[in-house]
């Protein structure tokens, strides 16, 4: 093993369990399976920037008591020498040992893991730890995001992960304990340490983590394979080392440590102003995310009951526009028991109207104007106090369709100009809620002109005025905009 004798070239060392890619050569058909897994192992980390990003690889062969951090280290075999070097290095010194470690093959369909790691199946295995961490692999177009409460250098990791490819595989990883067989049968050690979440699955499911054992020397990030390792190089440089071995940095005076005992006054004042810019930028950040997120969480049900919602949640979304629109609104079903009438009665200004509220996965029958007919017929006998004056009908059509392919009229024109009452689409609703544009609800529902100026004074876009029984325009492009 050739010795290192020269003084800090502001480089970082990183030990790498494989041989140095850059002088081998692609193995010929007939090279044997051996050849051909060497090959493949050391290729995965060929092209690395490692002097751009502040790095200094060390491979198989090559001493790894300095390293600041290892990549995939191997427990037996090759490279279990590197490595017990690389931790009784770190220890020696007092540090943590940064390790990273890959999770599961991207190229093996049968998730089998041909690694240091262990046998098949996703699975990162500790040196001097019971348990380990298995991971199942997810099917493709998984959604992943990031947990909460990360520090800044899980948050950074992970969003430098959210950015992998969108056919990069995930797996979901679960500590499990360690089975020992011996004479006497089969000895169980449940797993050590805490597994971090960094990115998670649909489930609340890690894909990404941080594992810490219970003696606090060591601390592992554990990432799927296929990942871009210039990414991941930059970032245990810029900022794992910084978070968790600082000293790494100050050892080989890398340009990315920053001592402020020796920064002159200005370096002081840009880096202070800096880390408070940083502070109110995550601060505003986090504020604003909190407040879409109870955006969404109120606008949801409006929108997905108007737009997709059947029954009650129909109801239920049309209740709320109105009542955002003016009007009071009484749930017939509720006040009269059962389906004696119409689904609303909303009262604005003196003007009484039953509502009718209908979905229809296909083209609207007929059938839902005769049942708001009768309703009306009806009326006066269940509630002689309190005459209606209106009714309107409110459909939720074509359903199943995406809302831009749906056909703007909920009924052709000359099934439903002869009407008393008129007939609106529940995605014209949603238009006018989405806006706020409470006098176009106000003049749809009470058949009524939007407003004499516009009567004059049609729009310039050419759209006809919403008056009495006809749905005026379509509230959405083909690209999905108003």
């Amino acid at each position: 093993m050739a010795a290192r004798t020269s003084g800090p070239n502001g480089l970082v060392p990183v030990h790498i369990a494989v041989h140095d890619p850059a002088p081998m050569e692609e193995p010929g058909p007939q090279a044997n399976d051996y050849v051909r897994d060497r090959f493949a192992a050391s290729a995965r980390y060929a092209g690395i920037s490692w002097t751009e990003h502040g790095a200094d690889p060390r491979w198989l062969g090559m001493d790894t008591g300095t390293c600041a951090a290892a990549i995939n280290p191997s427990h037996s075999g090759h490279g279990a020498d590197e490595f017990d070097r690389f931790l009784s290095g770190a220890a020696s010194r007092g540090e943590l040992a940064l390790i990273i470690a890959t999770m599961g093959t991207a190229d093996d369909d049968q998730d089998r893991v041909r690694s240091v790691f262990g046998p098949p199946g996703g699975r990162v295995d500790f040196r001097h730890f019971t348990g380990a961490i298995v991971g199942e692999r997810l099917l493709a177009g998984a959604e992943v995001s990031l947990a909460p409460g990360l520090d800044a250098a899980d948050r950074d990791l992970g969003l430098r992960l959210l950015n992998r490819p969108d056919d990069a595989p995930w797996w979901t990883m679960t500590v499990q304990a360690t089975a020992m067989e011996g004479t006497r049968g089969t000895t169980v050690h449940q797993p050590e340490g805490d597994l971090i979440p960094i990115l998670v699955d649909s489930l609340g499911k890690p894909v990404v983590a941080r594992w810490t054992p219970t003696d606090s020397e060591q601390i592992w990030y554990v990432v799927p394979d296929a990942v871009d390792w210039n990414q991941v190089i930059d970032w245990i440089v810029r900022h794992a080392l910084p978070q968790h071995v600082p000293n790494a940095l100050r050892r080989v005076r890398s340009r990315h440590h920053a001592d402020p005992a020796l920064q002159t006054p200005a370096e002081t004042h840009a880096r202070s102003a800096l880390e408070a810019l940083e502070r109110r930028y995550l601060q505003d950040k986090a504020h604003l995310e909190d407040e879409l997120a109870r955006a969404r969480q109120e606008a949801d049900p409006v929108r997905d009951g108007l737009l997709y919602g059947t029954g009650s949640e129909l109801e239920d979304a049309v209740a709320v526009v109105l009542r955002a629109a003016g009007f009071t609104v009484t749930e017939l079903d509720k006040e009269l028991g059962g389906t004696l009438s119409a689904d609303l009665l909303a009262e604005l200004n003196g003007s009484t109207c039953l509502v009718e509220v209908k979905a229809a996965a296909g083209a609207a029958g007929e059938k839902l104007i005769s049942q708001l007919q009768r309703h009306r017929e009806k009326w006066p006998q269940l509630r002689p106090d309190r005459p209606a004056t209106c009714a309107a009908l409110i459909v939720n059509h074509q359903n199943r369709l995406d809302p831009a392919e749906r056909p703007a009229e909920v009924y052709q024109r000359r099934v439903v100009d002869a009407l008393p009452f008129p007939v609106i689409a529940s995605g014209d609703l949603f238009h006018w809620w989405r806006t706020q544009d409470w006098p176009a609800v106000q003049a749809a529902v009470l058949g009524q002109a939007h407003s004499e100026a516009e009567r004059d004074d049609p729009p310039a876009s050419g759209r006809e005025t919403p008056v009495a029984s006809r749905r005026r325009w379509r509230p959405w492009g083909k690209d999905g905009t108003a």
